[in-house]
């Protein structure tokens, strides 16, 4: 099995292809899917008690908090080598469709 690691900040790491979306924690349905998962017990903070500025969602349910802004999560992924995204971020933070 080949994993792609990625990490999320402070030294935390998650498997790239078990991601399914990283969403700003910032919406009022993105917080009600945290608070979801905080009482399933399938969030894991790690943020070392930062603010949370990346939500990532795993394929398994679990919700990931994390200290990294969810563009430069998705460029990682991207500069790691993983072909399965074709996505450009213009100086927004928008991502546009290559």
């Amino acid at each position: 099995m080949d994993f792609k690691l990625i990490n999320i900040g402070f030294g935390n790491i998650v498997a790239a292809n078990r991601i399914v979306a990283i969403v700003s924690p910032e919406s009022a349905p993105i917080k009600r899917i945290i608070q979801e998962a905080r009482d399933g017990e399938r969030l894991i903070d790690a943020t070392y008690g930062r603010r949370t500025r990346g939500v990532i969602i795993m394929d398994s349910d679990h919700v990931v908090l994390s200290a990294v802004q969810p563009e430069t999560v998705a460029h990682r992924i991207v500069d790691n080598g993983s072909d399965d995204l074709d996505v450009k971020f213009d100086s927004k933070g928008k991502d546009e469709k290559i």
